[in-house]
């Protein structure tokens, strides 16, 4: 089996658990994950089966789009429902005060990321420090919020709902809680689901759940996706049959013998098919050699 099956994950799986429950129920070792949900998030979460993973280290740089409510006046240390309790006060937000904070953390801004993150500092995880009970200076990374809105929002419970679309890295805990603290009254963020990521959305998913009832009644592979999916976002370009065993063979394809745009940027990454619309692999121009390079083969 080779493609992609778009998990929902459920509350309380890593993203690890998720790919040791697939590969009992694809009978497949080689499963990997397009990029990790922590055990409280939910949502979509594409599973790289078989020839897939070779898609692993290419995934493109794709935005990602969540779901995620907050509670105000409180704070954890992980910044998260799932912490330990740090302060606690009485809050008293009303919608027009969080509306008017909410434009603060839209567009280009910088994060800082959170203790409980795999964000590496000197060579350690900033996880493990944290769980040692200790806190280092960290630096505040560039990220970029495309959207940011108010969904819901309780002002008897103090609870709100927000959409947030942004790029790669961002944290939504961080966001949840510097809400708070631009509010005076701190944060936690309470659920999080991840609604779009690598281009799928959670209409394209199934629960493990599903894909194990699927599995077992020898359906499961009309769920699975086409490898190159993964790399919609890249421009494709059909080659002949001489140029297709050349490509499969490791050698480069001449600018001018392909549909590639001669005006492509150096690197840049094309989908590649043969002439009976065989996906072959990505392919990269390299402006040096003026040719289509070799990327990955699949």
């Amino acid at each position: 089996m080779n493609g992609i099956i778009v998990i929902d994950k459920e509350n309380g799986y890593t993203s690890f658990d998720v790919v040791a429950k697939m590969r009992r129920i694809c009978g497949e070792k080689k499963i990997g994950h397009t990029g990790t949900l922590d055990p409280m998030a939910t949502g979509v979460l594409p599973i790289l089966i078989g020839n897939a993973t070779k898609a692993q280290s290419l995934l493109p740089e794709s935005d990602k789009e969540y779901e995620a409510t907050f509670s105000f006046g409180i704070t954890t240390d992980t910044l998260d429902i799932t912490g330990k309790v740090l302060s606690q006060t009485e809050s008293n937000v009303k919608s027009e005060d969080l509306e008017a904070v909410l434009p603060q953390f839209r567009g280009d801004i910088m994060q800082l990321p959170p203790m409980y993150s795999a964000v590496s500092k000197d060579g350690v995880r900033l996880y493990e420090l944290a769980r040692k009970g200790l806190v280092t200076e960290r630096e505040a990374r560039p990220i970029t919020v495309y959207k940011l809105d108010l969904l819901n929002f309780d002002e008897q419970l103090q609870s709100a709902k927000i959409l947030v679309k942004c790029s790669k890295g961002t944290y939504i805990r961080s966001i949840c809680d510097d809400i708070g603290q631009a509010l005076g009254c701190g944060a936690v963020m309470t659920s999080l689901r991840r609604v779009t990521a690598c281009g799928y959305t959670l209409d394209d998913a199934i629960t493990l759940e599903k894909a194990k009832e699927l599995s077992e009644n020898g359906m499961l592979e009309e769920y699975l996706r086409l490898t190159e999916s993964v790399f919609a976002c890249y421009p494709s370009v059909k080659v002949t049959e001489a140029q297709a065993v050349r490509f499969k063979n490791g050698g480069g394809l001449m600018l001018s013998r392909t549909d590639v745009d001669d005006n492509s940027e150096n690197g840049a990454y094309y989908r590649v098919y043969n002439s009976s619309d065989v996906f072959l692999g990505l392919g990269y121009v390299n402006k040096e050699k003026e040719e289509l390079s070799v990327k990955k083969q699949f």
